[in-house]
């Protein structure tokens, strides 16, 4: 599906999602007894919804920390002419990449890295920096994290400068 377009989702839509998102390994008889659907019915709002695309996949969440990778970072990267990452790499010469991001603006990608210790993070950091001028924020702690996909809010308006006229 385009990304510039979207499915209409409906209200039961919503409710599916949600439980969804929440717990991924959800049956389709106890789906349907939150949403107070058939279990028929939710499946085929289900699988429409993995048709769609909408669903993009079911995951485990894992702890990082718990798998001996503690230390998280984003690293801003604004690369040289002719040596871009995405061009002149692949997934498999980075696997502390674990999120990579084009921007707009002064750097041209945001890369979310994950590293077992300082020393493992200073190795990947000189790795990347064969790319270009580079931001490195290490992650003290996380305070929010993984909301869910909810319904859009209203745009709001946007209100008119009063001291430009």
């Amino acid at each position: 599906m385009d990304a510039l377009r979207s499915m209409t989702l409906d209200e039961v839509d919503w409710r599916l999602l949600a439980e969804l998102q929440t717990d991924g390994r959800l049956s389709f008889n106890e789906l349907a007894r939150r949403v107070h659907l058939s279990p028929p019915a939710v499946a085929e709002r289900v699988r429409r919804l993995e048709q769609a695309g909408v669903i993009a996949g079911y995951s485990a969440q894992v702890d990082p920390s718990l798998t001996g990778q503690p230390l998280l970072a984003f690293i801003q990267l604004r690369c040289r002419l002719g040596n871009c990452l995405l061009k002149t790499t692949a997934s498999d010469d980075y696997p502390e990449l674990v999120e990579v991001h084009k921007l707009s603006g002064e750097y041209c990608t945001m890369l979310k890295a994950r590293a077992s210790s300082l020393a493992h993070l200073e190795g990947l950091v000189e790795r990347l920096g064969t790319h270009g001028e580079m931001r490195t924020h290490i992650v003290l702690s996380t305070q929010y994290a993984g909301r869910p996909v909810q319904p859009p809010t209203p745009e709001r308006p946007v209100l008119p400068s009063e001291g430009w006229n």
